[in-house]
């Protein structure tokens, strides 16, 4: 009963990976909402980015129309982490309502608001706004033809160094009028399926109401001190074919050449896969089968007893590291960045991470880093303890508090930057005191719990008893060193994402959305299978050598792939042309949070790499015959 309740459990997770494969599920995180004719529609206002600064703003920093009653929206962890606001806007807008060259307001531009404006405009800062949950974009042709989105709108471009204002948008919302729907008071209802814009720069002609107020043709407003600046709009609805469940699926469509640099990815890790699975089998089935055959058999041949390899090492290979604490917390730290990452990826699978639901990937991450704090501590305490070490609090305080205070640290100083920077979308005080409670007063309390657990545990067994005096390590020529063959098992991992992380860094640095889950799941396992088998077929050529410190070098075989993932980063930031000329305070929000990300691409790909070598040494000794 228990294997076939497996079986469909197996073949469920395999229909679920096929069927995401290529963009993942979406089911939506709000409820639609239905509006009969005339009814408001509200406008929201997000933030100001751009993809060549890592420095957003308050979409209010400039002098745009700020309406009479403010108004927010409630945000989760997450949007407010990535600093996203919801503030209501002086636009007014009614269902089924067209305007043409309606006034929003007057301004009266100041020294201040010129400084801003050049400062914003010269970095290309986009303005984003929602409707209905809905981001405004600008829709663009590819010489193909196809449909590309831009999230926001320019508030502005340079001419001969001269700052011009797009001071007016042509909104065209498209609305889908569901079959068989009607309103409690047989009104017909429709639902917002779309937000796009086309903005202009216009100076505006004679009076706010006269018919040539908005001309066609119309002049770019230069922006200078003292001069009176008009912000208009006009409002086009159009209906479309296009469901509310599959709104999204225009902006988050790929183009062929996006689909087919992904494929090309898959194939190219997946090559890289079946290369050292080739490799694995060779030692497994040829080297290794011979060499039992060959150290079991009962001989007296002198020459046999003088034989080298692997096998003298039985009475070392399982000697505690030095600084064996520090191995134990690092894999205790990686085994729960793993479970946060493989978690996080059946969720987007799923659906429930969709881009309808803002900020949710983000607060998914948050939840389950305090959620699973306990299986950090599990693993970090059952390992110290079967190593033998004394000092089981140091480790397992060491586990909750160095690596979550080296990420809270980087982000408090980066955010506090951001707010000196006058950018107003910094995290706020009591969002951060709500990290500090989450951490000290659920985290931490996990980890122990944890730890408790593994400690209770049984001990792993070691199939070899460890001599009392250590053998001495023969020399080693200069290509087997611990750290040029550790750089070197880095980069077949690196390999193995190496074109995803490109998407990636895209999506985090250039304001785009990711949403290929599928094929990211598809990568992610191949890295999986590729950084146990790097860190096997090292660690084997390591032992052959007759040297036995392999606790630390099988960590870092797969490990050292988080070097590449942070050097690829700062060549990504110096060749991409959106960031020429970037300013400071981005360079350190790019680099420090790239330090975090190649820390826990560190701690995963070493997890991974030493489990799989902790079970490979236990299987080799157990099989042969020790005197």
């Amino acid at each position: 009963m228990k294997r076939a309740s497996r079986k469909v459990l197996c073949s469920l997770l395999f229909l679920i990976v096929v069927f995401g494969f290529s963009n993942g599920f979406y089911l939506p995180g709000v409820a639609p909402t239905d509006y009969p004719e005339g009814a408001e529609l509200q406008v929201f206002a997000n933030k100001l980015t751009s993809a060549r600064s890592n420095v957003p703003y308050d979409f209010y920093f400039l002098p745009f129309c700020e309406p009479t009653e403010e108004k927010e929206k409630t945000l989760n962890i997450g949007q407010l982490f990535l600093g996203e606001r919801a503030k209501s806007t002086a636009f007014e807008i009614s269902m089924l309502k067209n305007e043409d060259c309606k006034v929003l307001c007057e301004k009266l531009l100041e020294q201040r608001d010129i400084a801003r404006l050049k400062r914003l405009v010269k970095r290309e800062y986009r303005a984003r706004l929602n409707l209905d949950n809905m981001p405004l974009v600008v829709k663009k042709q590819t010489p193909s033809g196809e449909n590309v989105y831009q999230f926001g709108y320019q508030i502005g471009f340079r001419e001969d160094k001269k700052i011009y204002v797009n001071n007016h948008l042509r909104l065209k919302i498209l609305y889908h009028r569901p079959s068989s729907m009607v309103s409690s008071d047989l009104q017909d209802v429709y639902r917002v399926v779309g937000f796009e814009v086309e903005p202009v720069s216009m100076t505006h002609r004679d009076n706010p109401g006269s018919a040539g107020f908005c001309p066609l043709s119309p002049e770019p407003f230069e922006a200078l001190v003292g001069k009176r600046m008009y912000y208009t709009y006009d409002i086009v609805f159009e209906e479309s074919p296009i469901r509310w469940a599959t709104r999204w699926d225009p902006l988050l469509s790929a183009t062929e050449e996006q689909k087919q640099i992904q494929w090309f990815s898959i194939i190219n890790s997946l090559l890289i896969t079946l290369f050292l699975s080739g490799m694995v089998a060779m030692i497994l089935f040829r080297t290794i089968h011979k060499d039992f055959m060959r150290y079991n058999q009962l001989s007296d041949d002198e020459d046999f007893q003088e034989e080298v390899g692997w096998k003298l090492l039985h009475g070392d290979v399982f000697r505690p590291p030095p600084y064996s604490s520090v191995l134990c917390i690092l894999v205790g730290n990686g085994a729960q960045v793993l479970v946060i990452a493989i978690i996080t990826l059946l969720f987007a699978l799923f659906g429930f991470l969709s881009p309808a639901n803002r900020g949710a990937l983000l607060s998914c991450m948050v939840a389950l880093w305090v959620l699973t704090s306990a299986v950090a501590g599990y693993s970090s305490a059952r390992l110290y303890k079967s190593l033998g070490g004394i000092f089981v609090k140091r480790v397992v305080l060491g586990t909750a508090l160095i690596f979550p205070g080296c990420v809270f640290s980087v982000f408090f100083i980066l955010n506090f930057l951001i707010w000196l920077s006058q950018s107003h979308v910094s995290v706020p005080f009591s969002t951060l005191v709500l990290l500090l409670f989450l951490w000290f007063g659920i985290s931490i309390p996990l980890a122990i719990t944890g730890a408790y657990i593994g400690l209770r545990r049984t001990c792993y067994t070691f199939p070899c008893r460890t001599n009392q005096i250590p053998r001495k390590i023969p020399p080693q020529p200069w290509y087997s060193g611990a750290v040029f063959t550790c750089l070197i098992g880095g980069i077949l991992p690196f390999g193995s994402v190496f074109i995803q992380l490109v998407f990636i860094l895209g999506s985090l640095w250039q304001n785009q959305i990711y949403y290929m889950f599928g094929f990211l799941s598809a990568v992610f396992i191949v890295f999986m299978i590729t950084s146990m088998e790097i860190s096997v077929v090292l660690c084997y050529l390591k032992l052959c050598s007759e040297d036995y410190r392999w606790w630390f070098y099988s960590f870092f075989c797969a490990g050292s792939s988080g070097l590449y993932v942070f050097l690829y980063s700062i060549f990504y930031l110096l060749t991409q042309p959106e960031f020429e000329g970037i300013d400071l305070l981005s360079v350190l929000v790019y680099v420090g949070y790239m330090v975090i990300a190649s820390i826990s691409f560190t701690l995963v790909a070493g997890f991974l790499g030493f489990r799989c070598c902790f079970w490979f040494t236990r299987k080799i000794y157990s099989s042969i015959r020790v005197d």
